[in-house]
């Protein structure tokens, strides 16, 4: 189970509900038997062990009317903006802007309240339950280092309240030096365990082991476990660990009833529980039942076994039937509710123009019709470390809606990366006019590369075939348009953007042109050389490299062909923005 912190905070209020109802339960069935209030108690703390795991396993509910979530009402569409907004401000709040370097900071690096609260919670659920465990572990111990104890009259004693009370289980009845007062625990092997005074107090014996098996038969030790098992779930709830406290109490004057009505005297009994009192095992022993009563119960168990009109009959089918309604009828809804609507957040945000609806994908906004759809769409959810993204670099829903006027689907991460290198939508459709075909990624990386839109309609009026690729190798290399020009000037012949990249990245400077010209001006003046004919000419480069040069040298004037119209004008290189 993967613990978060909403998680936490619902589980929080329905702990909350869930131990109050059942507090109020038992104030209001305080004139009934300490059995049937035991059943109440008992049907709270397992309401709260059943919460957690029906929160996780049951389908969403969500009575709410939707518009109180994706709101027709505008204030409540308002509200809901606002808490989104701030929540994607506080996470994008450490995210550096476009162009910065993230630097290392200390308040960076220390974990968020959401991400401690997870190990806040879990550290005293570990602590409490493995001192239950400890507790545990404790009780077996002792009864492998107990002795048996073979006294007649206490075997007697026994075997006389097994046959009042119907228990025909085989208990373990033992005696440890470890002990005060008696304890008991255990449901398929239950064991009795006497410390050596109470073994002496042979005329008490039929009292003390009605008590002890009464919580025996009762199964009082699987839920004296759940009881300590649910403070440790909700450790944080002061009314489970209240509710606790008073299912333990109520479960020994069940116990204390089971003993009354086994013909057993009440002034006699009381005065048991009064000398008990003075040999209680302190709470050492947290995972037992003992018959001496601690401070606080004290006052209170003696008053009820002396209280004549007090009901002391066990719990019929009646209270049986409230354990299931409670748990059906109560728990499972609570656990099932949420007061959240769990459609896409574009759904959501039907009603008004939000930065997550603009950027949900084009198939998850058709979904926003209904709710059918939605599911059949499946999409539309974004990250939330995708709409920290976009806050930090600024995306707004006016730059996805112009990003797409060119007819693409712009998904979140295709924004945040325009953004990010300085792409704005009318650079982009800009360049889509250029290059009808390249995509948005192409787009994207010809920005990156610095490449503006006049720099693109210049080498595409000398180059038509020139594609995005082939202006990121242009302009790694330095090809301008002057260059181009200045080439064909001196007879260099580029044909293609190759020929282009080729000659520059050798070293194919406006130096070398020139040096290229004057050397087909003095091969046009030898008489073996015809007019018109291309001459190859190798040139070492900068680089100290041989290039091969292909040179169409001038043609005579009596030859010349009529010059055509000029090269209209570069355009003025446009910015990237």
């Amino acid at each position: 189970m993967t613990i978060t912190t909403s998680l936490l905070l619902g589980l929080a209020w329905k702990s909350v509900l869930v131990a109050s109802l059942a507090l109020a339960l038992l104030r209001l069935a305080r004139s009934r038997s300490a059995a049937e209030r035991s059943m109440i108690a008992h049907v709270g703390l397992a309401a709260l062990l059943t919460l957690p795991a029906a929160t996780l396993l049951l389908p969403q509910w969500t009575p709410l009317p939707a518009a109180w979530v994706a709101g027709t009402a505008p204030a409540v569409v308002a509200a809901a903006d606002t808490s989104v907004a701030a929540t994607v401000d506080a996470a994008a709040a450490s995210a550096p802007a476009a162009g910065e370097v993230a630097r290392p900071s200390l308040w960076a690096s220390l974990p968020s309240a959401s991400e401690l609260a997870p190990w806040v919670y879990a550290l005293p659920l570990a602590l409490l339950f493995l001192t239950m465990l400890i507790a545990v572990v404790r009780l077996f111990a002792m009864r492998g280092r107990a002795e048996v104890l073979v006294q007649p009259s206490w075997l007697s004693a026994l075997a006389e309240a097994q046959r009042r009370m119907g228990f025909k289980h085989g208990t373990a009845l033992l005696v440890s030096d470890e002990l005060r007062s008696p304890i008991s625990w255990g449901v398929i092997r239950p064991t009795i365990v006497l410390s050596p005074h109470a073994v002496q107090a042979v005329g008490e014996a039929e009292a003390i082991i009605a008590h002890e098996l009464a919580h025996v038969a009762r199964l009082d030790w699987a839920k004296l476990l759940g009881a300590r098992l649910a403070c440790a779930l909700f450790w944080f709830n002061p009314l489970v660990w209240l509710l606790a406290r008073e299912s333990h109490q109520l479960r020994e004057e069940a116990a204390d009833d089971a003993v009354l009505l086994a013909d057993i005297d009440g002034p006699d009994y009381a005065s048991l529980l009064v000398g008990a009192a003075r040999h209680d095992n302190k709470g050492a022993l947290i995972a037992a039942h003992g018959v001496a009563p601690g401070k606080d119960s004290l006052k209170r168990r003696i008053t009820r076994v002396l209280d004549a009109r007090a009901k002391r009959g066990p719990a019929g089918p009646g209270w049986i039937a409230l354990t299931l309604a409670f748990l059906a009828g109560v728990t499972l809804p609570l656990a099932a509710f949420s007061a959240t609507a769990s459609r896409p957040l574009d759904e959501i945000r039907e009603h008004g123009p939000s930065p997550v609806a603009a950027l949900a994908p084009a198939a998850a906004r058709d979904a926003a019709a209904g709710p059918a759809s939605a599911a059949a769409a499946g999409k539309g959810k974004l990250p939330v470390d995708t709409l920290v993204g976009m806050k930090a670099m600024g995306v707004t829903p006016d730059d996805v809606r112009e990003m797409r006027k060119g007819g693409q689907d712009i998904d979140a991460d295709t924004a945040i990366a325009a953004k990010a290198v300085g792409a704005s939508p009318a650079y982009l459709n800009r360049m889509r006019a250029v290059f009808p075909d390249a995509s948005m990624d192409d787009l994207i990386g010809a920005s990156a590369m610095g490449i503006d839109t006049g720099y693109a309609r210049e080498m595409k009026r000398y180059f038509p075939d020139v594609t995005i690729d082939d202006l990121s190798g242009l302009r790694a290399v330095g090809v301008t348009g002057d260059y181009v020009r200045e080439m064909r000037k001196a007879g260099i012949r580029l044909d293609d953007p190759d020929d282009a990249i080729a000659h520059r990245a050798v070293g194919g400077g406006l130096d070398i042109a020139r040096t290229v010209s004057g050397a087909v001006g003095v091969a046009t003046g030898a008489a073996s050389l015809g007019v018109g004919e291309d001459t190859v000419i190798e040139m070492r480069g900068p680089d100290g490299r041989m290039t091969r040069y292909s040179v169409k040298p001038p043609a005579s004037p009596a030859t010349a062909a009529p010059p055509g119209p000029p090269l209209p004008p570069a355009p003025p290189e446009a910015t990237n923005d």
